[in-house]
């Protein structure tokens, strides 16, 4: 089973998100090849776990299935860029200008919970955002958009959810196996 944990974002949000996401695609034009990211798919991803035994993803659920200390928060989503920042970009995303430091907070207690099972962190920083490509190929000529003005908006995060993501040539499809309530 593939897994990741995240935040689910209001349908308003995403709404803006895509049509950011739409408006970039028509600047960026034809140079720049990606594969988009579905309005149903938008989230933002607290902990990308991957492929496990069906055993040990029962574990991690469990694990996930208890109250969290971070209380519900507002989230906005600000200004758009690219990752890596230095060399060919892979990922479009859009940024985390409110609510970055509840995202870490979740983070962190995600980080106690996960790596006594052996669930080991990304080697760089956690840094929240929303990912609305996934880039193949970006000529030399294109514009990085580090800075870009996009504004999707604000929404309050109220839960954490456990996802599992199923792989096919369409595309990635994502379904909440869990959600724990933040208070």
């Amino acid at each position: 089973m593939r897994l990741f944990i995240g935040v689910e974002l209001d349908d308003e949000v995403k709404a803006r998100a895509a049509a950011i996401a739409d408006a970039l695609r028509e600047k960026l034009g034809r140079g720049v090849t990606a594969r988009w990211i579905s309005p149903d798919n938008l989230h933002i991803t607290l902990w990308f776990i991957g492929e496990v035994p069906d055993d040990r993803a029962a574990g991690i659920i469990e694990a996930v299935n208890a109250p969290f200390a971070t209380s519900s928060f507002d989230l906005e989503l600000h200004g758009a860029g690219v990752f890596p920042p230095h060399g060919p970009p892979r990922v479009l995303w859009i940024g985390v200008a409110d609510g970055q430091q509840s995202m870490i907070a979740l983070y962190n207690e995600l980080a106690a919970r996960l790596q006594p099972l052996g669930v080991e962190p990304e080697r760089r920083a956690y840094s929240a955002h929303l990912t609305i490509a996934r880039i193949k190929t970006w000529p030399h000529r294109a514009k990085r958009l580090d800075g870009e003005v996009a504004d999707a908006g604000r929404c309050r995060i109220t839960a954490v959810t456990v996802f599992r993501s199923r792989l096919s040539p369409k595309g990635a499809s994502y379904e909440p196996l869990l959600r724990v309530p933040l208070v």
